[in-house]
């Protein structure tokens, strides 16, 4: 009865998380009480970002691919989300050099794949789903450090880079061109989170704190899935909500990765963009950083994996989707500064 009450609550207190304001990560399992550790909370209907890539083609999606991928996949990949749209023509690509291989793939913000790997799996849909991935992947190397400070991944490669716009309904009705727009009355702004979304932690927030809007934006709030101002939504998952809420009229821009509205543009949705400056853009500053945990049981593969991308068929795969290639001597594995 006991365990029935505790698995009930906790389900309840992600449920609640999910739904309001958190004010930073919350902290390692090692930094708490062994009863109070739990596992990182998925979004709902977030069943197209779970997939098992299975040896003969088929691709599994959603509870039924998290909850078979620990025992069934040969390697499993946890990816910086705004790839998702690349990632069935780079995995095919894979299986082609490595047949038979199956892959596990979950492709949410780094920050809160990065919760999940310090807490050990996830809680999707009231249902636990213990494991972690053989690689991970984020948007700035200094996810990679904090793993690397845990003794959980030793070396990395730089393998993509990408850069910001902002996202506008087609036409751009409210004649939106740039970052100072934002301040605007009459301008409604989705924004990706500060709290596990990279794009806003390391990107997003230092333009706008650079053109004194953070505030503005912010209202003094870090959360997810909030209303931190009347005129400015804070997501959980960017690149899904930010068009759906552009198309709804919810919102009138927000920041995106150029390859997002590529996707959303290729899917149908009926947004343009505007394009920023490259001191608002970052598109010098822009990396995905990638790398093996440690303690893989699964090594051999996760080395097979990352040596893979820097290949011209994982490039190329990458780079049909809008995506930056990265050089040579960035796709070398070097350790974690």
């Amino acid at each position: 009865m006991k365990r029935i009450l505790s698995t009930l609550i906790g389900g309840a207190l992600a449920a609640s998380l999910l739904a309001g304001c958190a004010t930073r990560e919350p902290p390692a399992p090692a930094a708490a009480p062994k009863d109070a550790a739990k596992f990182a909370t998925i979004p709902p209907n977030k069943d197209s970002d779970l997939k098992l890539y299975t040896a003969d083609g088929r691709i599994v999606s959603g509870a039924d691919a998290l909850g078979r991928m620990r025992a069934e996949a040969d390697v499993v990949l946890w990816l910086a989300g705004n790839q998702f749209f690349a990632m069935d023509d780079v995995v095919k690509a894979f299986q082609k050099q490595s047949p038979g291989t199956r892959v596990g793939l979950v492709t949410l913000p780094p920050g809160l794949l990065l919760e999940a790997i310090e807490k050990g799996g996830w809680v999707y849909g009231g249902k636990e789903y213990p494991g972690l991935p053989d690689v991970y992947a984020s948007v700035n190397l200094d996810h990679l450090k904090r793993l690397k400070k845990q003794g959980l991944m030793d070396t990395y490669l730089t393998y993509l880079h990408n850069e910001m716009e902002l996202m506008v309904a087609v036409g751009n009705p409210k004649g939106i061109k740039g970052i100072k727009d934002l301040a605007r009355a009459d301008v409604h702004t989705s924004m990706p989170n500060p709290v596990n979304e990279g794009i806003m932690q390391f990107y997003g927030r230092k333009v706008l704190q650079r053109h004194g809007l953070w505030q503005h934006i912010s209202g003094g709030k870090e959360c997810y899935s909030c209303q931190t101002t009347p005129n400015n939504w804070f997501t959980a998952v960017h690149h899904r909500e930010t068009p759906e809420r552009i198309r709804a009229g919810t919102s009138d821009t927000g920041f995106v990765w150029v390859t997002e509205t590529i996707e959303a543009k290729r899917d149908g949705a009926k947004v343009d963009s505007v394009k920023l400056p490259p001191e608002d853009s970052l598109r010098d500053e822009v990396s995905y950083a990638i790398g093996a945990l440690a303690n893989s049981p699964r090594q051999a593969a996760a080395q097979r994996y990352l040596a893979f991308l820097a290949t011209p068929a994982a490039q190329n795969a990458y780079g049909s989707f809008g995506f930056v290639k990265a050089t040579a001597e960035e796709l070398k594995l070097r350790p974690i500064p």
